[in-house]
């Protein structure tokens, strides 16, 4: 099945875009993703617990690379299901990190809180086609 997901265009500088995708979560509240055709590991923010299960210290972890020289050692854990849009994510291991200097940024600039950055596993593994025209995310069910 074929989903559509409205995103969301934000200038945080002169000509410096981010999309931003909308997800609402058990807590029936919208959390915003980064769509980050960059990031090979999709990564959640640490600070919001109740959104992922933790089962005491059983967590893998992993180092990851990131932009800088130095890798970054982060946990590994699963998502409680979450919608994009009509898109029921039932299943999503996601890199769990501290994202509050994003947090601070992005609500600064646009007043949005980011809840993480959808990566290319999840893009890859959803089939997910960006459309910049229409600001749209074209999304296939990854049941």
């Amino acid at each position: 099945m074929k989903y559509k997901v409205a995103l969301q265009l934000v200038e945080l500088e002169d000509n410096n875009f981010h999309l931003i995708a909308p997800a609402r979560f058990p807590d029936n509240e919208i959390h915003y993703w980064i769509i980050d055709t960059g990031a090979s590991k999709t990564v959640f923010d640490l600070n919001l617990k109740h959104l992922f299960n933790s089962e005491g210290e059983t967590y893998d972890q992993i180092h990851t690379a990131g932009i800088g020289e130095k890798p970054i050692q982060t946990t590994i854990a699963e998502l409680k299901p979450f919608k994009l849009n009509k898109l029921q994510v039932k299943y999503l291991k996601v890199a769990l990190l501290d994202l509050s200097h994003i947090n601070k940024f992005y609500s600064n600039a646009a007043n949005l809180n980011i809840c993480g950055l959808l990566g290319s596993d999840f893009l890859l593994k959803s089939n997910a086609i960006v459309d910049y025209k229409s600001r749209t995310l074209r999304l296939k069910s990854i049941d």
